[in-house]
């Protein structure tokens, strides 16, 4: 959390841990531990079959690749995670808000113009894509019920993350306080700079926005992605996050950055399911 940051509540920082299945590595959130009846896992872009931009881990079906390989990225990463196919539940992310409450009957589907999958069914595991956009994991054990987020500037400007928190409090009776969040990996405020547009719309939807959004030297300012969801987190009542402070920019030979790589990548996965009882 920047400096002089002080919600009062609790937070990690860069604790995130990385395993290798198969070949394919992937993280998992330390918040998340002593949770084995849900699965978790943000990828990166190692341990596929793509090729150039697209090496390797590419899961985007819509960004140019070849269909064989991102389906065999699929299958790969479903493998590490020990999950089905069938099993799956995906959006079309539009950089919205909107969420969607999903059932053990949408398995295998891809759902129109969503950026949030929320679920209380056991046997489903949720999927979203990104390459730069910050992936949100809620967890609230004591319903059951989880939630993945897919937030760049304009679905943080429509507090998308508070929506999954309101909704999965509407639709499963959740409290906020007992939900667990983690934020992944996505652009940090030392690559992510934004322009006048961005941050009228951001300092719009923030607590405190001059600790999401500082001046970066020449009229323009550096965005905070993980300091803004975290702030409306918790101003909506969220009071243990997990931010995996990880720059996909920084970092492009491990993560898929839409910035960093002039709009020519490919997309990492993450995803988050409910176990079946053994």
């Amino acid at each position: 959390m920047p400096a002089g940051a002080d919600h009062g509540n609790w937070w990690l920082d860069n604790t995130m841990i990385r395993h290798e299945a198969g070949g394919v590595p992937y993280y998992t959130f330390a918040a998340f531990t002593g949770h084995s009846e849900i699965a978790h896992a943000v990828f990166t872009r190692l341990g596929g079959v793509s090729r150039d931009p697209y090496q390797s881990l590419n899961v985007g079906h819509s960004v140019g690749d070849d269909a064989r390989a991102v389906e065999e990225n699929h299958r790969l990463l479903q493998e590490a995670l020990q999950v089905r196919e069938t099993d799956v539940v995906t959006a079309r992310q539009v950089h919205g808000n909107h969420v969607a409450r999903v059932t053990a009957g949408d398995r295998g589907r891809l759902l129109p113009d969503t950026d949030a999958l929320i679920t209380g069914d056991p046997g489903v595991t949720l999927l979203l894509r990104f390459a730069d956009c910050l992936p949100i994991f809620i967890y609230d054990a004591q319903r059951g019920v989880i939630g993945l987020g897919h937030a760049g500037w304009r679905g943080t400007a429509a507090r998308i993350a508070c929506q999954m928190v309101s909704t999965m409090t509407d639709a499963y009776g959740s409290d906020p306080a007992s939900m667990i969040v983690a934020l992944g990996p996505a652009i940090g405020p030392c690559c992510y700079r934004v322009g006048d547009e961005v941050v009228g719309a951001i300092s719009n939807s923030l607590p405190d926005w001059q600790g999401a959004i500082r001046p970066w030297g020449d009229g323009h300012f550096s965005l905070d992605l993980w300091e803004a969801n975290c702030q409306q987190l918790m101003d909506c009542g969220i009071r243990e996050v997990e931010m995996g402070r990880l720059c996909t920019a920084c970092h492009a030979n491990e993560f898929f950055s839409h910035r960093a790589e002039g709009g020519h990548t490919g997309r990492f996965a993450a995803l988050l399911g409910i176990r079946l009882p053994a």
